[in-house]
Order: structure tokens, then C-alpha cells, then sequence
């Protein structure tokens, strides 16, 4: 299977980082910011490094786009798993004309409220991830896991 993981860095970064023993047996590439901790983390991984900051940022919201209309035509990912934030709205928005499936992990420290991203990626996800069972207050479809950890 070939998995695209899209997120910022940071924490976002990490909770994906954390699901190594999913994922390290399959055919991955990343899209993240070129920060320290991506540097180090994803040093022995494919990565195309996405512009930030994100947040509102309508311009890095183009060159994002942009981003995923080179990519994805290339890597062909079977899915598309993110974290989040911002920088995944654009791959998930043009997943389906690439034949790509989405899953969303929704961010362990946003319990009773939306983040933008997810409220974004939420219609446009196959499978959307909860963490605490609260979110499925303001994400009725979403999938309770569990932490992250």
C-alpha cells in the first residue's frame, strides 16, 4: 500500500511519527515542514517538504495546492493520512480525482471544539479519527481510537 502522510511539524509530526509500527512496512512518503524535528525524525524517509506558516495563509495555501497537484499524479498514494493542520486541506481536497482514500486523525488536545483543518478535512475524509470520545459531539461520524501516544 502506498500511505502519503501529510502534516505540520511539531506535534502533528509526532502523533503520526507514532504509529511507526502501522506504517514503517509500507510504501510512504511525507509532506511536512523542513523543521528540526522533521529533519532528524523523517531523515531516512521520502519527503517533500510543504511551504508554512498555513494558518490563513492564502498564499502557502496556493503553493500547497500547487504542492499536491505535482505529487500527487506521481506517488499515486492509496490513501492519505494527516494530522493535520492547514497544510492538509489541499491534498485532501483533491484526493478523490487521484483516486486517493483520506483518513483523518483529529488532534489529542482539542476535546469539545473543532480545529479549522478538521472542520475542513471532516466531509472530505473516508475515515475521520477521534481520540476522546467527546469529539463525536462536534464529529458524529467520527471513529473513537484512543490516544495516540
Amino acid at each position: 500500500m502506498k500511505v502519503l502522510f501529510v502534516c505540520s511539524g511539531g506535534g502533528h509530526l509526532g502523533q503520526l511519527y507514532r504509529l511507526r509500527s502501522w506504517w514503517q512496512g509500507e510504501d510512504r512518503h511525507w509532506v511536512t515542514f523542513k523543521q528540526t524535528d522533521a529533519l532528524s525524525l523523517l531523515a531516512e524517509e521520502k519527503v517533500t517538504w510543504a511551504y508554512h506558516p498555513t494558518t490563513r495563509n492564502i498564499p502557502n495555501l496556493l503553493r500547497n495546492l500547487f504542492l499536491a497537484v505535482r505529487l500527487l499524479p506521481t506517488y499515486r498514494p492509496d490513501v492519505i493520512v494527516s494530522t493535520g493542520a492547514g497544510v492538509a486541506y489541499p491534498f485532501f481536497l483533491l484526493a478523490k480525482l487521484f483516486g486517493s482514500r483520506t483518513v483523518y486523525l483529529e488532534v489529542y488536545d482539542r476535546i469539545d471544539t473543532q480545529t479549522l483543518t478538521g472542520k475542513l478535512c471532516y466531509p472530505l475524509s473516508d475515515l475521520f479519527l477521534l481520540q476522546w470520545p467527546e469529539q463525536r459531539e462536534i464529529y458524529p461520524k467520527g471513529v473513537v481510537v484512543g490516544q495516540v501516544m
